[in-house]
């Protein structure tokens, strides 16, 4: 049988695989997408006075997931094209060994998958990586940026919509159509830079965290297979959490900036300008309001959603085995 035969896992797969992902990651972590849209959107409001303020409100539990609806639809569906579209560029880029060290081939990817790697998915060079991914993750966001508008404006207080159908008719009736790409430079320069940086420093991780696995193992094969089952969820998920950290410190002041363009459109004009006036007024700090929450947040929400991605693929990638095998 050839190696070089296309991927078992289909595009619907990978869409279907990141849309559960997506949904599972943004219902859980909401509240902690919410209370850092609160401390971004002015640099006089600290976590603890926003968690203060909501906690002596009305409904304070139900206003901690206040823009679940718009956050569940813009990551779910996002997550989605975005592995989809990921699965695709990656595949690509192996098979025509674009960005691709020289030697790598179809051969190593299957390789890959029998070996004692935590990876399901092809082996790629850093460049590819962090070109597919920003590619991949740029793509999704055009696609999903009005979405991402009205999930912002839900979680401020400084509006007051009701309805999503009712957020989407003020924001055209009061911006028009532009109104719902508010921050897309901002975002754009964020997500991609933010996802290419995840998928290297991810990738280069699971190779680090498996080689030292595998000295534990001392040759022990009984411990090597064991590689793709709860020792591989383990090295993903710490994985994920560190590329996480280490990619979100990196682009934060984009993301403090996107959230000041898409709440106060009147009031910042663009990227460049917000950039100015939010240091001239608050200080360069103000770039990295939010870190914390945000770093927090993406580091769970990347490793969760990574980790049951790449077991959704591995498990899929073992049973069409088996499949081919009985036949």
């Amino acid at each position: 049988m050839s190696v070089d035969r296309p991927a078992r896992a289909s595009s619907s797969f990978h869409f279907a695989a990141g849309l559960g992902t997506g949904i599972l990651s943004a219902s859980l972590l909401q509240p902690v997408d919410l209370l850092k849209t609160r401390v971004q959107q002015a640099r006089s409001t600290t976590l603890l006075h926003t968690f203060r303020d909501i906690s002596r409100g009305p409904n304070s539990l139900r206003q901690l997931w206040r823009g679940t609806l718009p956050s569940v639809i813009r990551t779910g569906f996002g997550s989605a094209l975005y592995f989809s579209t990921l699965n695709a560029l990656r595949q690509h880029v192996f098979r025509s060994n674009l960005l691709t060290p020289t030697g790598v081939g179809s051969v190593s990817q299957t390789a890959s998958r029998s070996s004692s790697s935590s990876s399901s998915l092809p082996q790629l060079s850093n460049l590819a990586n962090l070109t597919t991914g920003a590619l991949a993750r740029a793509s999704a966001g055009l696609i999903m940026m009005p979405i991402t508008v009205i999930k912002v404006r839900f979680e401020s207080n400084l509006y007051s919509y009701q309805s999503l159908a009712g957020a989407a008719s003020a924001i055209f009736k009061n911006e028009g159509f532009k109104g719902f790409f508010a921050g897309f430079g901002a975002t754009a320069i964020r997500d991609a830079p933010y996802a290419g940086l995840y998928v290297v420093f991810y990738e280069q991780s699971k190779r680090y965290l498996s080689k030292v696995k595998d000295a534990t193992a001392l040759g022990n094969r009984s411990v090597v297979n064991e590689m793709k089952n709860s020792s591989a969820i383990s090295i993903n998920f710490v994985s994920g959490v560190l590329a996480a950290g280490l990619a979100t410190a990196i682009t934060n002041p984009f993301d403090a900036v996107k959230t000041r363009l898409q709440l106060m459109p009147g009031k910042y004009a663009n990227m460049v300008q917000a950039i100015r006036q939010m240091v001239r007024e608050e200080g360069f700090r103000s770039l990295f309001d939010g870190l914390g929450l945000r770093a927090g947040r993406k580091a769970l929400s990347s490793a969760l959603a990574w980790t049951i991605y790449e077991e959704l693929v591995r498990r899929a990638e073992t049973r069409w085995v088996e499949t081919e095998g009985a036949l």
